[in-house]
């Protein structure tokens, strides 16, 4: 079974997909680590940036191996830098 996953993009992702939002079809049951596969193999645009991106579901950062539902707010945040 197939669950539906919303991902909010902010900054350098949001810049790179055109986009504030994906929605990804992911096996149930499914980690953050996958989710990051996924995204990687949709969007290669973000593959530079994933490895060192952070997700947070529900306002709290969160471990690749936190398990997703479709329910949650997934947020994908990119390093920034400034100065």
């Amino acid at each position: 079974m197939k669950t539906e996953i919303d991902v909010r993009l902010f900054a350098g992702a949001k810049q790179r997909v055109g986009a504030e939002r994906v929605t990804l079809q992911l096996a149930a049951g499914a980690t953050v680590a996958q989710l990051r596969q996924e995204l990687s193999e949709r969007h290669p645009e973000l593959a530079e940036l994933l490895p060192r991106t952070l997700f947070a579901i529900d306002c709290d950062y969160v471990a690749d191996s936190r398990v997703l539902t479709g329910v949650q707010e997934i947020a994908c945040i990119p390093p920034v830098s400034g100065g």
